[in-house]
């Protein structure tokens, strides 16, 4: 399976570089979402994310008010491209430690995955394989 496969029915929450980190992590709140993409002009410049929150707004004392999104952003991040596997995308994740993957057509973004799309994904694969093997076994004639 690709991993735009895993997403394509979701609209990604984006957000402009000049954004407040206030206005932000508002939205992020309501939204339950753990990290967004930094748009310019509509291609990829970062990511947003909660550790980014704590580490360079919260630890440093800035002002979230006042502080823009793109002055504290993970610049240029790691993108995988639409026909990615999905057991890739995890292996990066755990590789480096983030939870969130933009996914990308050059610098052009079709979404976001993140480590609970997929693990909610593998869940439902494996339910599905033990109703299959039970099924088998319900149906094979007994010895």
């Amino acid at each position: 399976m690709q991993i735009y496969d895993l997403i394509s029915n979701q609209e990604t929450y984006r957000v402009d570089g000049e954004q407040t980190v206030l206005e932000v992590a508002k939205d992020m709140v309501t939204r339950n979402i753990g990290a967004v993409p930094v748009l310019r002009d509509g291609f990829l410049t970062g990511i947003f994310s909660e550790r980014d929150l704590m580490s360079r707004v919260v630890a440093e004392g800035r002002d979230p008010r006042t502080t823009r999104v793109e002055e504290v952003m993970t610049e240029d991040p790691l993108t995988v491209s639409p026909t990615e596997s999905v057991e890739n995308c995890m292996l990066l994740m755990r590789r480096h430690g983030f939870r969130h993957l933009p996914i990308c057509e050059g610098k052009r973004l079709l979404g976001v995955v993140s480590l609970r799309d997929i693990l909610l994904h593998d869940l439902n694969e494996k339910d599905h394989e033990v109703r299959m093997m039970r099924a088998y076994i319900q149906a094979s004639p007994e010895m």
